[in-house]
């Protein structure tokens, strides 16, 4: 497969994914989270399928023009290591959904992302919460599930935060 047609699929994937985000999170108050904002497709995707709910993404170093990024205060500048769990910590609502495309291609590089990553996603997303990885989280506390049809296996990966970690 050409990495032309491996993106489009990717990105195929992705929307059909997202797109079952509205229904993991009905009927509960709480924020989305989107690690890593890249040129905002995703996060623009996820604005328009949820409406007025808050999103905020966490970026190293946003590169999009003013106009394009989210208001200052639903994005957080940093590192993720450095920010993801003290925002938490502070939030004062519950992270309902995550969403996380920050692999680089480099399978040592995203392997030790996800093993970093799944601990600290288990420890912030609330119980019965949901997160979205094109890393695999092979984490007590994060349950896998099924993927929607036409997603590859392997190509992202879908948890619940369990009741108790």
């Amino acid at each position: 497969m050409s990495r032309l047609d491996s993106f489009i699929r990717r990105l195929e994937a992705q929307r059909l994914l997202l797109n079952t985000t509205p229904d993991l999170v009905a009927g509960r108050d709480g924020l989305i989270l989107e690690l890593g904002l890249g040129n905002g497709r995703t996060w623009d995707h996820l604005r328009e399928i949820h409406g007025g709910r808050r999103i905020v993404v966490f970026e190293r170093r946003p590169s999009l023009p003013p106009h394009r990024l989210p208001a200052a205060s639903d994005l957080v500048v940093g590192d993720l290591g450095e920010t993801l769990e003290p925002f938490a910590a502070r939030a004062g609502e519950p992270i309902l959904l995550v969403h996380s495309d920050l692999g680089c291609g480099d399978p040592a590089i995203d392997a030790a992302l996800g093993a970093w990553l799944g601990p600290v996603l288990a420890r912030i997303v609330a119980p019965g919460g949901h997160v979205i990885s094109d890393q695999p989280l092979a984490t007590p506390g994060l349950d896998p599930l099924e993927l929607p049809e036409g997603i590859g296996q392997g190509r992202y990966h879908l948890y619940r935060r369990a009741a108790a970690v």
